[in-house]
């Protein structure tokens, strides 16, 4: 079969590196793409993932079996609703399910009407009442753009004054666009995060194996919120009995409650947990694979990812047993720094080869690009996913750094820390 995988990042690449396994894949195209996806795909990066009119041209005259849409804009925007409609098999939720992440508003009202755990909150679309609010709420606290911002969109408020300035800089300034028309001002949790994957059929979910993502750009978790510097997994803090508890309190009931406000989901959802003393809570949906939760995820499947993506769009997923590598996986990104504020871009990635070859080493694209000369480049804030297994995390980490010394090139800048807390368990 041929598929289509629109979206050009390193969850994309992760993505088109599952499906070259797969023996029922022929042949695969990807919209936008990036030079690392351009080594197992047919690319067009003149097509932007917004450009919905060009994309189902493109699906046509490569006669397409599958598109695969990964990205949150076009999955929010009804991408997947404009594909069905014009005859593709599409894998992804609509737009009236893709809202889960679209509006953390709706999710949050969501979880509230069914009783699924999550922090405190209150919603605004007025800066002042916002701003009356936090002059007797307790701090810190934590405001969210309703909209997509990019994994960014979150302050987390220690201070009074913070929050303020945080409210000017959502709603008043818009330094997240239209997605700060709308603040969800939530209680801050303490305790562990977790990340945990699933596959969704519209009424069956099948949870993938652990991850931990680490968000802040600087080491020791400090400075900005970015869309991920680095992961790992399994997480040793998600037991048996955190897992018991989730799929019966958080995930089938999510399932069941788009199910029952007419928004029946089909794809992927990614539950931002936090472990908290009271027991796990949601911190945050999205409505696809996360980025760079996909990378250490998907390498340790051993399922054919396409069988599991017809599953979920069939309505058949239970009968489908998701397995993964009794291993571990760590993702180290290498950014450019200066990320995920300002970044130049444009300079020539040195090193790729020593990846070819490498069993247990993988390195994933999420922002780079062919340059006139035909050499690749960095293209964005986050450059590449240097992703490594091995038989423990400790084992998988050390691996990953090592591998982050056999590429290069100038600006380069990553944290050092990613999934330290593993060894000091």
């Amino acid at each position: 079969m041929k598929v289509l995988i629109v979206g050009g990042g390193g969850r994309e690449h992760a993505i088109a590196v599952s499906m070259k396994k797969s023996s029922r894949v022929e042949k695969i195209y990807c919209v936008p793409g990036n030079a690392g996806i351009a080594q197992i795909a047919e690319c067009e990066p003149s097509i932007g993932v917004m450009e919905f009119d060009r994309i189902v041209a493109y699906a046509r005259e490569k006669a397409v079996d599958m598109v695969f849409v990964a990205p949150d804009d076009p999955l929010v925007g009804g991408l997947v609703d404009i594909l069905q409609a014009a005859g593709f098999r599409t894998f992804g939720p609509d737009r009236k399910a893709a809202i889960l992440e679209g509006s953390k508003a709706f999710s949050k009202d969501l979880m509230k009407k069914y009783n699924i755990p999550t922090a405190a909150y209150e919603t605004f679309d007025d800066p002042g009442k916002a701003l009356q609010y936090l002059e007797t709420a307790p701090m810190p606290i934590v405001l969210k753009a309703d909209g997509l911002a990019l994994g960014k969109g979150v302050l987390i408020c220690n201070t009074l004054e913070e929050a303020r300035a945080g409210v000017k800089e959502i709603m008043e300034d818009k330094h997240f666009g239209s997605a700060g028309n709308r603040m969800v001002i939530e209680e801050f949790m303490t305790g562990r995060e977790v990340s945990v994957l699933s596959f969704v059929d519209g009424r069956t979910i099948k949870p993938m194996t652990s991850a931990q993502d680490h968000k802040r750009a600087r080491d020791g978790d400090q400075g900005l919120n970015t869309g991920g510097m680095g992961n790992f997994s399994p997480s040793p803090f998600y037991t048996e009995e955190v897992d018991a508890f989730c799929r019966k309190y958080i995930y089938q009931p999510t399932v069941d409650a788009m199910a029952a406000e007419g928004r029946p989901f089909k794809g992927v959802i990614f539950f931002g947990l936090m472990l908290t003393p009271q027991g796990p809570k949601v911190l945050e949906y999205n409505a696809r694979f996360g980025d760079p939760e996909a990378q250490v995820v998907l390498c340790r499947m051993k399922n054919d990812i396409m069988d599991v993506a017809d599953a979920c769009i069939d309505g058949t997923l239970d009968q489908v047993e998701l397995e993964f590598e009794d291993n571990a996986a760590v993702c180290v990104v290498l950014a450019s720094d200066g990320y995920p504020v300002s970044y130049q871009k444009g300079f020539e990635i040195r090193g790729l080869e020593n990846f070819e070859g490498k069993e247990d080493y993988y390195c994933f694209h999420a922002g780079s690009k062919f340059d006139e000369q035909g050499r690749v480049v960095t293209n964005g804030g986050r450059v590449l996913g240097v992703t490594a297994k091995g038989a423990t995390l400790k084992e998988a980490r050390a691996k990953a750094y090592e591998a982050t010394g056999w590429v290069d090139f100038d600006n380069k800048y990553m944290r050092r820390d990613i999934g330290k807390a593993i060894e000091e368990i």
